[in-house]
């Protein structure tokens, strides 16, 4: 019987799923406890539920870019499967116009590709940008590995459509500090703040663009940075509107008390994954033909919905009624190449 995933998803179904939260660290202790904290919750919730971004970027001190990028290296190829399961780390290069670029690369790609799941690009500009990144991981070896651009300017907000068309292209996330500070002191510091990032007109719009030209590629957009990390009430409340209102799927995280109340934010609740996993076995013995259920009636259009329901649920470490957590065991995720 064909996978939920295969029959509902077709093209996009080989892509695989990204975790909800992106954690970030560039300090040599932060990203060891980074890299152990996921396989401790690996282990805890049976999935690998963030990914852990080691950054190059702000990690790496002036002058000392290339020893960053040898440790980045070095923790990148010491990351081990958990009882089976794959870490996910990925790096934050330096921008592509930094000299500091090109080695990045050639050192960290070079020789720890394989065990990447993406790469960041900081400061994406244009499609020549994306270009240029794509040829350097062609040069690196490693041409098919996912790329996550940063979008974090007026003219890279409105380039965002056409960077998301890009192939390599994975996910768009949102660089709500450098954004601000582009506008020459025309938006207020404020905007920078867990509370002025959801009110200023600018700030939404560009949030807004950034979601829409991910949704449409097919792409996943991802929310910008809270800095207050010791309101865990109200992380969780604004990751919780970054998700309903405004569309994003995914979210950074730059301290480790952020990822908890990211993916309890990103998570359905359970009564909404009781009836997506109703309507899913009830579509699948009906072999994908429209259904009644509850006095409602679905088809291939709901069913999309409730089964890209049940794969947040997973990604988040949400319990799965048995029936359907069949569908997230590797030898079932693997059915008609489904990954």
């Amino acid at each position: 019987m064909n996978h939920p995933r295969a029959v509902l998803l077709e093209a996009q179904a080989k892509q695989g799923l990204l975790p909800v939260c992106d954690h970030y660290s560039g300090v040599e202790v932060r990203m060891r406890k980074s890299l152990q904290l996921q396989a401790e919750m690996t282990e805890e919730w049976g999935a690998c539920v963030f990914d852990v971004t080691l950054d190059c970027e702000d990690g790496a001190p002036t002058g000392g870019e290339a020893e960053h990028a040898a440790l980045v290296t070095e923790l990148a190829l010491q990351a081990a499967p958990t009882h089976g399961i794959v870490p996910r780390v990925a790096v934050r290069v330096h921008p592509v116009d930094h000299p500091a670029f090109e080695s990045d690369v050639a050192t960290i790609v070079g020789q720890a590709g394989h065990r990447l799941c993406h790469v960041m690009l900081p400061k994406v500009e244009s499609v020549a940008d994306v270009a240029r990144a794509t040829q350097a991981l062609r040069a690196a070896g490693h041409p098919d590995l996912p790329v996550h651009c940063l979008i974090e300017s007026p003219a890279a907000v409105q380039q965002a459509f056409a960077i998301a068309a890009q192939p390599q292209v994975q996910s768009l996330s949102f660089g709500l500090m450098d954004f601000v500070s582009a506008h020459a002191g025309a938006i207020p510091a404020s905007a920078m703040s867990s509370s002025g990032q959801f009110s200023h007109p600018l700030v939404l719009r560009a949030k807004l663009e950034i979601s829409s030209a991910a949704h449409a590629s097919g792409k996943v957009p991802s929310h910008c940075v809270v800095t207050e990390f010791n309101d865990v009430a109200a992380l969780q409340a604004l990751a919780r509107r970054a998700a309903c209102e405004f569309g994003f799927t995914r979210m950074w995280s730059i301290h480790p008390a952020q990822i908890r109340p990211i993916l309890s934010a990103f998570a359905p609740d359970e009564a909404d994954i009781e009836k997506a996993a109703e309507i899913i076995l009830a579509a699948q013995a009906a072999e994908w033909a429209p259904i009644s259920h509850a006095g409602q009636l679905h088809d291939r259009a709901s069913y999309r919905y409730f089964w890209q329901l049940l794969e947040r649920a997973h990604g988040t470490g949400r319990r799965l009624p048995s029936e359907v957590k069949v569908y997230f065991e590797p030898a079932a995720s693997q059915l008609n190449g489904v990954v």
